[in-house]
């Protein structure tokens, strides 16, 4: 799609994540929200927008040019077979993206015959921390990359009540921290370092009310020597006001510097040898989720559509992100480093 004009908008799913989905539509250059979906009518009403239950006499009604999939696994590959059925040609649909790599790759099939593309909202390589440090690397700044942390540290996991006011479900998946959050890490390291090589996992549950794991490490062999590791705890904090502006801390490490960075959004750089730091992007202002990734996110589709630039976290490439998330799990199970097989 080339044309300039706007895009039709409508979205499916109205729970806890979706408000900033519909924040972003609303003020969005090039595109018009038309609708929402939602099996609960009085949370697509609260939308403001007009409000339907049944996804297909939506899709029909308002005939959009692009539909939000706002769901969790358990909904996503019925709502995209939908999608499909009323000729909807652009889809994004959240992450986890379907609930295996089999229906994952059984909903692109439908889609690539439908000529039909899907985007993935991985929205954490989309901070604007990370395009910064993406850039300083780039411009040389660390010189040769060499190692890579990243120390989640949300601290809402602990007790009884963790997640219910929020995400309830989070408690009862029988996966959690890679398959919920982990992933947005993974391929956050695959945007800055390349698709990696080998994996070695170890993963542990401590808050007895979840039924999937809350802590571990995930160490990751990237291109070019560089490696790279998730150190993730949901049950601590680190020093920040927003603990969920960045979610951790982390430290990006090369031959001639490190970038830093911190709980606020900013980061610094100090090179290699000295004790000054100097800062590359100041503390994010933003009071919303991230950033504003999912904003800008949003806005990187939107453009997609518009002027046909490349598209970021096509389906087929995010395949690659399940596929890892599958062999973390084998290796946490098995105890070993295994090697990721090319697709």
């Amino acid at each position: 799609m080339n044309s300039k004009q706007d895009i039709k908008v409508a979205c499916v799913g109205a729970g806890y994540f979706s408000q900033f989905h519909y924040e972003s539509w609303s003020r969005m250059p090039g595109a018009v929200p038309v609708a929402s979906c939602n099996r609960d009518i009085d949370k697509a009403k609260a939308t403001g927008l007009p409000a339907y239950q049944d996804l297909a006499r939506m899709l029909k009604a308002e005939r959009p040019d692009l539909l939000d999939i706002i769901l969790p696994p358990i909904a996503q590959a019925d709502a995209i077979r939908t999608a499909l059925r009323c000729g909807i040609k652009w889809i994004i649909c959240q992450k986890p993206f379907c609930r295996s790599l089999n229906e994952a790759e059984d909903v692109i099939a439908l889609a690539n015959a439908a000529k039909a593309t899907i985007i993935i909202h991985e929205n954490f390589r989309f901070q604007p921390w990370y395009r910064a440090i993406k850039t300083a690397m780039a411009q040389g700044q660390i010189g040769t990359p060499l190692q890579a942390t990243f120390r989640l540290r949300p601290g809402d996991g602990q007790g009884p009540r963790a997640y219910l006011d929020r995400q309830p479900y989070f408690q009862e998946l029988p996966r959690f921290l890679v398959h919920e959050t982990a992933v947005h890490f993974v391929d956050t390291f695959r945007y800055l370092f390349g698709a990696p090589s080998a994996v070695y996992a170890d993963l542990r549950n401590i808050n007895p009310v979840l039924a999937g794991e809350d802590a571990g490490y995930i160490l990751l062999d990237h291109p070019n020597g560089v490696k790279a590791m998730f150190d993730g705890n949901r049950c601590l904090d680190h020093s920040a006001e927003n603990l969920r502006q960045t979610m951790g801390e982390a430290l990006i490490e090369g031959t001639e510097g490190v970038l830093i960075l911190c709980g606020d959004g900013s980061v610094e750089w100090r090179r290699f040898g000295q004790k000054e730091q100097q800062n590359v992007l100041p503390p994010s202002t933003h009071s919303g989720f991230g950033g504003d990734c999912v904003h800008a996110l949003q806005s990187h589709v939107i453009s997609g559509l518009l002027e046909g630039t490349p598209l970021e976290n096509t389906a087929p490439d995010y395949l690659d992100v399940i596929r890892i998330e599958e062999t973390i799990y084998c290796s946490a199970a098995e105890g070993k480093k295994i090697t990721l097989e090319t697709p």
